[in-house]
C-alpha cells in the first residue's frame, strides 16, 4: 500500500491509499482509505472503507512521499530477487569434495 495526498481540482488535498503508482497510460485513480490530511473522514464520502475511482480530470496533481515511493521500489526489486538460499544435498557436498 502506497500512501499520497490527492491534490483536487478546486477542493482541499486528499490522503489515499494506492495499491500502485499510476502509469501514463491509466485515465483513473484507484484508491481506498480516503480521508483529509488531518485524518478526518470526509463529507462527501458515506463508506471510509470503500474503493474510490477518480478520473484524471478532476486531479491536478499526486503527491507520492519520498518514503512510500522508495518503499514501492523496494518492493519491487525485491519481488525480482534470486529466491532465498537452497538447501544443498549433503550427497551433493560429499561428491564435490571426493572430486
Amino acid at each position: 500500500m502506497i500512501r499520497a495526498i490527492l491534490h483536487l481540482i478546486g477542493d482541499q488535498p486528499l490522503a489515499v491509499e494506492l495499491d500502485a503508482l499510476p502509469s501514463a497510460a491509466d485515465t483513473t485513480l484507484v484508491c481506498r482509505n480516503v480521508r483529509t490530511v488531518d485524518g478526518k473522514r470526509p463529507v462527501f464520502i458515506d463508506a471510509s472503507e470503500s474503493t474510490f475511482i477518480f478520473p484524471y480530470t478532476q486531479i491536478r496533481f499526486v503527491e507520492v512521499p519520498l518514503e512510500a515511493d522508495r518503499a514501492a521500489g523496494e518492493a519491487a526489486s525485491a519481488a525480482e530477487a534470486e529466491p532465498e538460499d537452497l538447501e544443498i544435498d549433503e550427497d551433493f557436498l560429499r561428491r564435490i569434495r571426493e572430486a
